[in-house]
């Protein structure tokens, strides 16, 4: 049929589910890493004002240092994302990145602020892109509008390497701990929320059809390929610039099984595997999504004990086994942080698991110290750094 490509043909069955999410795991080597951080940003002389995309563009240099690409979320929180690379190349590169930006938006009287959950504005978009049009549709408020505006979080994106299973595995069985270690958003609306990370309690409101974590039985790709079927579908992409929000309840299965209005394309699965929002999500990498936003100088350490718990199989060997009875913890990681006993003797194995694995990754012993630090301060009195969070801390 003339115009026909596969992207356009319609998917005969949930095979073909099943072949896309096979390729999402294929293995491909390698231990790169590249980080996507987001930052709220505030005028200096007044933090309850939103300050405006452009008037952030205008401050920042045409080109950052590292090579980071610039990109701002719907509430205009800022965006850096690092090109991928061994840990200490990316760790440079980006450090010269938040630090250039950090400098330029400061001499216009701006602060870089490295916090998970806005903690004093309120939701507000001011991007009215299409596609974000449907998704405020879809998630509704207040949490849709939250998450959407007023979340920041530190996005880790790992290769598969030679055994992608055991890396989702780890991804998962960490999260409750790695959260709790660095929830940092304990504030709204100018006072606390209940919460040390309040960025988690968000996504935890919101559809649990794309947000919970994917559940596993040892076959990462058929395990994955159930979770784009069973989620819900947000919305359908008709024209480049023309979304449909789907408000009936139905999910991926639903629209392959009855075909109409028409059958999903490999594009539609392809767009709607952008739509799903797990904890830890395949893209032929993983990408680590439950970490709060840190401070400007203090997101290295969050970066350097994930990838040395999830990459290296000596320290992971150890994390396993130490958080391996509280792997399900999410909830009260989230509302506790350090503070829970079990998850705080779990991070006390666990960054010393780190520490003796980093230098073995090529960490220098500026990035040790520095993760020891943070260890001291916060992981063995078990106080997150939210527990020491304040609005005149951020600035």
């Amino acid at each position: 049929m003339i115009g026909v490509t596969a992207e356009s043909a319609p998917l005969r069955d949930a095979s073909e589910v099943a072949d896309f999410a096979r390729n999402s795991f294929r293995p491909a080597g390698g231990d790169r890493v590249g980080v996507e951080l987001e930052f709220l940003v505030f005028d200096r002389t007044d933090v309850t004002g939103q300050v405006p995309v452009a008037r952030v563009e205008q401050a920042l240099p045409p080109l950052l240092p590292g090579g980071s690409k610039v990109t701002f979320e719907p509430g205009g929180q800022l965006e850096l994302s690092g090109p991928a690379g061994s840990l200490p190349l990316m760790l440079t590169a980006l450090e010269a990145d938040v630090a250039a930006a950090r400098d330029a938006l400061h001499a216009e009287g701006l602060a870089l602020a490295g916090v998970g959950l806005d903690p004093v504005r309120p939701a507000r978009r001011q991007l009215t892109l299409p596609r974000y049009d449907a998704m405020a549709e879809f998630l509704g408020r207040p949490y849709g509008a939250l998450m959407m505006c007023s979340t920041a979080s530190i996005q880790v994106n790992l290769d598969l390497g030679d055994r992608p299973a055991a890396r989702w595995e780890r991804a998962h069985a960490l999260g409750p701990m790695l959260l709790a270690a660095f929830a940092n958003s304990p504030l709204s609306d100018g006072r606390p929320c209940g919460w040390m990370s309040g960025r988690q309690a968000v996504w935890d409101n919101l559809d649990p059809t794309r947000t919970s974590p994917v559940p596993r039985s040892g076959d990462p790709a058929a395990d994955w390929a159930e979770y784009l079927l069973n989620a819900r579908l947000m919305l359908v992409r008709e024209a480049d610039d023309h979304y449909r929000t789907i408000r009936d309840g139905s999910t991926f299965r639903d629209w392959l099984e009855s075909g109409g209005p028409r059958l999903p394309t490999a594009e539609d699965l392809a767009y709607h595997a952008t739509t799903v929002f797990p904890p830890v999500r395949p893209r032929g990498w993983l990408e680590i999504r439950y970490l709060d936003a840190q401070h400007p100088s203090a997101w290295p350490v969050c970066v350097a004990v994930t990838y040395a718990l999830i990459t290296d199989d000596r320290a992971a060997d150890t994390a396993m086994a130490a958080v391996e009875p509280h792997r399900h913890a999410w909830a009260a990681a989230a509302r506790c942080g350090l503070a829970d006993p079990r998850l705080g003797r779990a991070a006390e194995t666990c960054f010393r698991a780190a520490l003796d694995a980093l230098p073995r990754l090529g960490a220098d012993a500026a990035l040790v110290g520095a993760v020891a630090a943070f260890a001291d301060r916060h992981v063995t009195p078990g106080r997150s750094p939210a527990a020491d969070l304040t609005l005149e801390g951020l600035l």
